[in-house]
């Protein structure tokens, strides 16, 4: 077995270290690492990756690494010290979650608008994480001491459906069906203006804006692959209502797709998303990008059924989408 594959099916053994090594081939020359990294590795993410980098956990022909960007060339041997995940340090809190689904193993949570998933710069507290932490005390670690349990993300002002892992091993086997898309995700999204085809297909580089740091865009130099598809499902004032899927799971991947075709999801500012429509003379005031995960469906890692959950769109979006459909003939 290679030493991709061998770090692709090993499993993962909670609170232990783990270490591996390999060497770069034809195909790894000229990458950078943590690039190279996030692609051989499955059970880590890039984010982690970067981390581990940053912390002095890999090293290059016996020599500690620093630096994500480092380039590597063929024949060199990389080796990775993968610590345990460190205790938690967040206190619970009560806050309302909606729990769509639970087992022993694994969570789904409706998330509210408005929430951030995990404690960052500027949210120390109220957070996801907060609220499992005061209904969940088994969640899994592998995301580290500020994201236990979280496998994806949605973003602060986007509401709808989130899988969360209670076991070290669960968590694995779902982002490795994250990765290799064998769970689907189905957002609806009101956006600006009427697209021209009713459904269809975007295949664009992702990755991060070359001037914004904290924005991302299509990047045809570095970006990343990154596919959406997409369905008109109604044609309203000034908007059209679409039905999305990831094939992909870029950071902001709807939002920037959907501004680079010129409909910018309504609400989202930072994408280009208009705060007000007018209809009919009517200004509609929009407080939050109209994004919502309303469908997740993905066959249950340990029990092996298949979980098909939806959520309604929440009251916020429903009551524009309303305002928007008025006089409009939508069924």
């Amino acid at each position: 077995m290679s030493h991709e594959n061998h770090l692709r099916k090993r499993n993962w053994q909670p609170n232990q270290s783990q270490e591996e090594s390999f060497i770069v081939e034809a195909s790894g020359d000229g990458r950078r690492l943590d690039k190279f990294l996030s692609e051989k590795i499955d059970s880590l993410s890039r984010t982690r990756i970067k981390t581990l980098i940053q912390k002095g956990h890999i090293t290059i022909d016996g020599k500690r690494c620093l630096l994500p960007k480092k380039r590597l060339k063929k024949g060199q041997r990389i080796h990775i010290l993968i610590p345990p995940p460190e205790p938690l340090d967040i206190e619970p809190q009560d806050i309302p979650l909606t729990v769509s689904y639970e087992d022993e193993h694994i969570l789904v949570i409706n998330k509210p608008p408005g929430l951030v998933v995990h404690p960052g710069a500027g949210n120390k507290n109220g957070t996801l994480v907060h609220g499992l932490l005061s209904i969940c005390k088994d969640l899994s670690g592998i995301g580290g001491k500020l994201r236990p349990g979280i496998v994806h993300r949605l973003d602060k002002d986007t509401s709808g459906l989130m899988v969360i892992a209670k076991r070290d091993e669960v968590h694995l086997a779902l982002s490795n069906m994250f990765k290799e898309r064998r769970l689907s995700k189905t957002y609806l999204a009101l956006i600006k203006g009427h697209v021209q085809d009713r459904e269809g297909l975007i295949d664009l580089p992702i990755g991060r804006h070359p001037a914004k740091r904290t924005k991302m865009a299509v990047n045809f130099k570095d970006g990343r692959d990154a596919v959406t598809r997409f369905k008109v499902l109604e044609n309203l004032n000034g908007s059209d209502l679409l039905e999305i899927r990831l094939l992909t799971g870029r950071t902001h991947q709807i939002r920037v797709h959907l501004s680079h075709l010129g409909h910018p999801i309504l609400g989202d500012q930072t994408y280009g998303g208009p705060k007000t429509l007018y209809v009919n003379g009517e200004a509609i005031h929009i407080k939050r990008q109209m994004l919502h995960a309303f469908r997740l469906s993905f066959r249950h890692p340990v029990l092996r059924k298949r979980i098909d959950l939806t959520a309604p769109m929440p009251e916020d979006m429903k009551e524009i989408y309303e305002k928007l459909r008025r006089d409009t003939g939508s069924i």
